[in-house]
């Protein structure tokens, strides 16, 4: 855990002169400045010489891998001819790596922050068998339609062995998968924010019946850390690792229709948002229709709120995008687009 000098104004001052200095220069084509060595509670307190961003092999996920990682669980045809899916999450903790040099005490489903997109599609029966291997009591809530039982809140389905699962227990929640849409799941144990913002969340997509149009589909999952425990978050997000996809672009054809599932699951802060540089999205709130509701280029969510964008880049080159709140691109939420012929 770090002290707590470890506040966000240190850190937002860090960033704007490290961090922002490396955009600049990204971005005007000169040489990256050397990084100052910054004293302990910045944004980058040991960030090694030359490194710029987390070694995927220190968490054991890897954000970019995350955008196409698509969790469709074990399945199998039932007499009835419906099809069923299968996964286990378990809960544990896990120290991870938000920013080079920063580590954070995180609770996770299945090692990773966020937890596995499980995917199905409208009408499947899903299973999922839930451990807790944690130090502290959890749940699965999933958004949804679902019966009481199936919930994750704690002190309702008790009698069927639900509610809140203590340390070393187990429960499997069964429900249909509806309605099609984007949605997310999370620990719902009080205190929920405290729950949520240590790690335990994950996206969850169920498809129509006729699938949506072909496209190159990406999960993005802005999240925020509070390495302090103040409850003022110092690190933003998308995929868990600060600066991820400035590091890293995102790669993607031009003229392809890409199709992102944005999900905002920040706490403490009361909005997020996306914005997208030379380009316009299709915006379809929770997925829940096939029609677009705005064309637009940036898209504000609440905690917990959900979206399908839609967008086709017609120009090759390099593409930011970022939270419309500056103070969270500066700590991290920001990245850009490589697109390629």
């Amino acid at each position: 855990m770090l002290r707590s000098s470890f506040t966000r104004r240190r850190a937002l001052s860090a960033a704007a002169a490290v961090v922002g200095a490396g955009v600049s220069a990204r971005l005007s084509g000169a040489a990256p400045p050397r990084r100052p060595q910054l004293g302990h509670g910045s944004l980058h307190a040991g960030f090694p010489e030359g490194k710029t961003t987390v070694d995927p092999t220190v968490n054991g996920f890897d954000p970019s891998a995350m955008l196409r990682d698509f969790d469709w669980g074990k399945t199998r045809r039932l007499s009835g001819g419906r099809m069923l899916r299968e996964w286990q999450l378990v809960a544990y903790d896990k120290e991870i790596e938000i920013v080079p040099g920063v580590k954070y005490a995180a609770w996770t489903y299945n090692g990773r922050v966020p937890g596995p997109t499980l995917r199905a599609r409208e009408g499947d029966l899903l299973r999922i068998h839930f451990v807790n291997a944690g130090s502290h009591p959890h749940t699965i809530h999933f958004h949804g339609i679902h019966p009481a039982a199936m919930d994750g809140t704690p002190g309702v389905g008790e009698d069927v062995g639900g509610g809140l699962i203590q340390v070393g227990e187990h429960f499997t929640y069964e429900f249909e998968a509806r309605p099609f849409g984007l949605h997310l799941y999370h620990c719902h144990a009080s205190p929920l924010a405290g729950h949520i913002t240590k790690g335990l969340y994950g996206a969850f997509i169920v498809d129509p019946v006729e699938p949506r149009p072909p496209a190159d589909e990406l999960v993005m999952v802005q999240n925020a850390f509070d390495p302090n425990f103040d409850e003022d978050n110092e690190v933003y997000a998308v995929n868990t690792v600060a600066f991820h996809f400035m590091d890293a672009p995102v790669r993607v054809r031009r003229g392809r229709l890409i199709r992102i599932y944005l999900v905002n699951i920040v706490e403490f802060d009361p909005i997020n948002s996306f914005h997208v540089h030379g380009n316009f999205f299709h915006r379809f709130p929770v997925g829940t229709s096939l029609k677009p509701a705005e064309y637009t280029d940036t898209v504000i969510q609440g905690q917990g709120q959900r979206d399908l964008l839609e967008l086709r880049f017609p120009y090759t080159g390099r593409y930011m995008f970022h939270a419309h709140k500056s103070e969270f691109a500066a700590l991290g939420w920001m990245g850009f687009f490589e697109v390629t012929e």
